[in-house]
């Protein structure tokens, strides 16, 4: 049985059966029939029906959007944005697929020769709950306009969105074996991967289920996208527009509660105006409205669930126990739901959990560092490498962290994001693989070699 869970209040708002093994099983062969057909669906036909698809998200953004709040608890406004990003994707693709998927002529001495870029088959989808429209669009997108089908396992604690999302896409054209939500439990996730009729797999989560998922599909020899865990580190030195920096910092550690994998959670800045980010970047923080997520005042909502909030509580009296000075927070916030204030950390020895794991709520741990040079260091002194923010008006400085640092992405003076327009992802234990832009489009494809000789 999966529950929809409230966060804010603790009610239960539905329960759902799951799926036995033998609708499992007709789930599976259904998806392979739908694959014989999308395939040879025509480009422009697809990009029809992913344009509608991004109609209805616009259209329903509010109710879409509450949706997910109640299911996860992220502010309401966040929400209804997240579902208009996902029109945004469905958009990009319907419009760029084509090209980015065109064969392209390779010069040898035959007739011709060239690339062709051909689906797969059914992909499998291991998605998570804390952007619980974002992280399957993001995937579905790419994947449907290739002409690939998808099967979705979405994280327990989001059941309802995961219907949404299928009857999203079935209202939009697309026929309901080409998109399927499977509501089954994650022990049975190793089962799909080894099922022949799967051809790949994505996921996004946390490490230990990334490595699961890989070492099963690694055994089944069957292509995988990881994005997982990360501790991006966001770096301010002096010549940085110290105001801007401090502003942007706190809604970078806030995005989405808090939960978010390339939320900014290490915040690396220069010895010279450690004291003065310190300052404003608390003010920001103490200036957060904790609360209901359905009021649009609301800043920070409760954690997406009771074990989620005990984890960072833990986290952060490990941290205080080996050193570290808390600054402000460090605390469940009183009543109902999985609320946990607003905490920063500072003064943090590396044997805390503050300075090596990754903590998934509202905690941000401050260092300070001597030279861009030992910025780098410490920011790399991680086993993830997702994102990372540099603020400095200095061209050296930014060429460096451009060239040092070790993430999948480096946004200088500006918060990292995810856009359809760029590839996303990232290296070491935060993953491979990208999504989005060409080489989302391009990860579940057969890149297949044709020379003509005549």
């Amino acid at each position: 049985m999966m529950k929809s869970i409230n966060p804010a209040t603790g009610e239960t708002l539905d329960e759902f059966e799951e799926l036995t093994d033998s609708e499992l099983d007709a789930c599976l062969e259904r998806a392979a029939h739908a694959f014989e057909r999308h395939r040879l669906t025509p480009c422009a036909e697809r990009a029809r029906r992913m344009s509608r698809a991004a109609e209805i998200l616009e259209a329903e953004k509010n109710d879409l959007g509450k949706l997910m709040t109640l299911e996860m608890g992220k502010p309401l406004r966040s929400a209804a944005d997240e579902a208009a990003k996902c029109a945004w994707a469905c958009r990009y693709y319907a419009e760029h697929a084509h090209a980015l998927l065109a064969d392209e002529d390779v010069p040898t001495d035959a007739a011709r020769s060239y690339i062709a870029y051909q689906p797969l088959g059914a992909v499998l989808a291991v998605m998570p709950w804390n952007f619980p429209f974002w992280q399957v669009f993001r995937f579905a997108a790419p994947a449907l306009m290739a002409g690939n089908v998808a099967v979705l396992k979405h994280a327990s604690n989001v059941p309802q969105c995961a219907l949404a999302i299928a009857d999203v896409l079935r209202r939009a054209g697309f026929d309901c074996d080409e998109f399927q939500a499977l509501l089954i439990a994650s022990s049975r996730v190793g089962g799909v991967i080894r099922d022949p009729r799967i051809a790949a797999v994505t996921i996004t989560g946390s490490e230990q289920a990334g490595s699961e998922v890989a070492s099963v599909a690694g055994k089944a020899i069957k292509k995988t996208v990881l994005e997982l865990g990360g501790s991006d580190p966001f770096i301010v030195m002096p010549s940085a527009d110290l105001d801007q920096a401090a502003k942007v910092a706190v809604k970078a550690r806030m995005v989405n509660n808090g939960e978010s994998c390339i939320a900014a959670k290490r915040f690396i800045v220069h010895e010279r105006i450690a004291a003065e980010f310190e300052q404003r970047f608390v003010e920001g923080m103490k200036a957060l409205v904790v609360g209901d997520p359905m009021d649009p005042k609301t800043d920070v909502g409760p954690l997406a669930t009771p074990q989620i909030r005990e984890d960072v509580v833990t986290q952060v009296e490990r941290s205080v126990g080996a050193g570290a000075r808390l600054v402000l927070g460090g605390r469940r916030v009183d009543g109902p739901g999985n609320y946990y204030a607003p905490t920063v950390l500072a003064d943090i020895p590396r044997e805390a959990p503050a300075y090596h794991e990754e903590v998934f709520g509202p905690v941000a741990s401050l260092f300070r560092v001597a030279s861009a040079r030992d910025a780098i260091i410490l920011a790399n002194d991680t086993t993830f490498g997702l994102g990372a923010s540099v603020w400095t008006r200095d061209a050296a400085e930014r060429d460096m962290f451009i060239r040092d640092v070790q993430s999948g992405a480096v946004f200088v003076n500006a918060q990292v994001v995810s856009d359809p327009r760029l590839p996303f992802g990232g290296v070491k234990r935060s993953g491979y693989g990208r999504e989005l832009s060409r080489e989302g489009i391009r990860e579940f494809v057969n890149v297949k070699t044709i020379l003509i000789a005549e």
